[in-house]
């Protein structure tokens, strides 16, 4: 299957189990309070499969449009209710009735994210161990102390087995503006501990480079430059190069390792390059022409070589992140959380210009997140529903109208005021909304693009 289709699938795949998941909060506890739900619907427009079913007769619907769904509920707004069944209108019910049903949905979004947490805690999520490569000079990670070789054990007194919780942990104090302290481990001595100015790295930093902007560059394991095997019509292969060759130098330059060696051709499509190999117990030189092959838009040299991996080299550089039963799930309602907050502190920064709006993704870009984590494994693909489970809750309790936070917010109004807003005011306020995200899906869209002719 090819990446494209991969993404399509794993796309709808996990929208639509993530909308399954919200909507079927509204209608169980919609159900529970006597409420009676006349659809339950995966997706908007053209129903592509229904079926009837229960003593309410209710719709269970999958339509074409897989970007929503929702629950309709008897309410006399939307049609005439008859007079038995009154007390089962959505309208009719007391008020903390219809905030529980319409929290719920973001609610149920929660609780997947926690239950998707707890599964990857149990299993044991992968990853890279933060060790420090190449430290920038003058970079935030220099200026701390932190030299190439160590190994940052914790950021803001917690763990960091992994890289992916460091950077985490990096940008929860980018986001307070702080001096994070962190400690280090540096040969077989005790951690040290030094001090991450953070202050002067603006929101708007916080992005996949952040790492790399603040100076830490991961260690990565030195492999020989030794070829392995040769592609039979490669670039290589004609220019006599043999399977065992060591390269020792490429125009006059001398080649410490394959990763050296590699950037090298990779920057000299179609041409002539002198390499000096060593074969068995003797030395020879041999002139090869990279071909020139183009990828995502960047034209770069190959010679069709492939390394020799030494055995167990990256065992130095794996981790497993992973819990017990009960340490698992209290992990799991920490990390909720903790993406919760970082997801709405991220949203604030936008809103009052300390973040880019760049940092919003479309559809087009959840869609290759969806098909990459899948087709790493399904840790991976976990992380990636429970972050984007995580982001629905989050988003849908934002006080915007059509939103449940704005029905929400329409109800604290109508506790304060003792009664609801008149149908009027609660129109405009649907118009708002509609106009809001709309802006917001033009964004997300125009970003889609913008990254895919970038």
């Amino acid at each position: 299957m090819d990446s494209f289709l991969y993404s399509v699938v794993f796309f709808i795949l996990a929208l639509g189990v993530l909308i399954a998941i919200h909507e079927y909060g509204h209608f169980w506890v919609a159900r529970k309070m006597g409420v009676k739900v006349l659809r339950y619907s995966i997706g908007f427009g053209r129903p592509l499969w229904k079926k009837v079913k229960g003593e309410d007769q209710t719709e269970y619907v999958v339509a074409a449009i897989p970007l929503g769904g929702y629950v309709k509920m008897l309410d006399e707004r939307e049609e005439p209710v008859a007079p038995h069944e009154l007390h089962r209108a959505f309208n009719r019910q007391s008020l903390k009735t219809r905030i529980a049903i319409v929290a719920a949905g973001p609610v149920a979004n929660f609780l997947f994210a926690i239950a998707a947490y707890w599964i990857m805690f149990l299993i044991g999520v992968p990853g890279l161990k933060p060790l420090v490569g190449d430290v920038v000079p003058d970079s935030i990670f220099d200026r701390a102390g932190v030299v190439a070789g160590d190994e940052v054990v914790s950021v803001r007194g917690e763990g960091t087995p992994t890289m992916e919780s460091m950077r985490i942990k990096i940008i929860e104090s980018v986001l307070n503006n702080e001096v994070a302290q962190i400690e280090v481990r540096r040969g077989a001595s005790e951690p040290l501990s030094l001090q991450l100015d953070l202050t002067g790295v603006s929101a708007d930093q916080v992005s996949e480079n952040l790492l790399q902007h603040i100076g830490y560059t991961p260690e990565r394991p030195r492999i020989p430059a030794v070829i392995d095997t040769l592609v039979e019509d490669g670039a290589g292969k004609l220019a006599g190069m043999k399977a065992g060759d060591r390269v020792l130098s490429v125009d006059g330059t001398p080649v410490t390792d394959w990763s050296q060696w590699a950037a090298y051709v990779r920057q000299r499509p179609e041409k002539l390059i002198e390499v000096k190999l060593e074969r068995g117990s003797t030395q020879l030189t041999l002139s090869v022409a990279p071909k020139r092959v183009e990828i995502d838009g960047a034209v770069i040299g190959r010679i069709g070589a492939t390394p020799v991996i030494p055995e167990g080299i990256f065992e130095k550089y794996q981790a497993t992140e992973s819990f017990g039963v009960f340490s698992g799930f209290v992990a799991s309602v920490q990390k909720t959380w903790n993406m919760s907050v970082l997801t709405l502190r991220m949203l604030w920064k936008m809103v009052i210009g300390q973040a880019s709006w760049d940092n919003i993704s479309g559809p087009i870009s959840i869609a290759s997140y969806a098909g990459q984590s899948a087709q790493i494994g399904l840790v991976p693909f976990l992380a990636f529903m429970a972050i984007v489970s995580v982001s629905l809750g989050v988003l849908n309790l934002l006080p915007v109208p059509v939103l449940d936070g704005g029905h929400l917010m329409y109800y604290v109004i109508e506790f304060f005021k003792g009664s609801p807003l008149s149908e009027e005011a609660q129109l405009a306020g649907q118009k708002i909304g509609i106009l809001l995200l709309g802006g917001l899906m033009f964004v997300a869209i125009f970003n889609d693009i913008n990254r895919l002719i970038g």
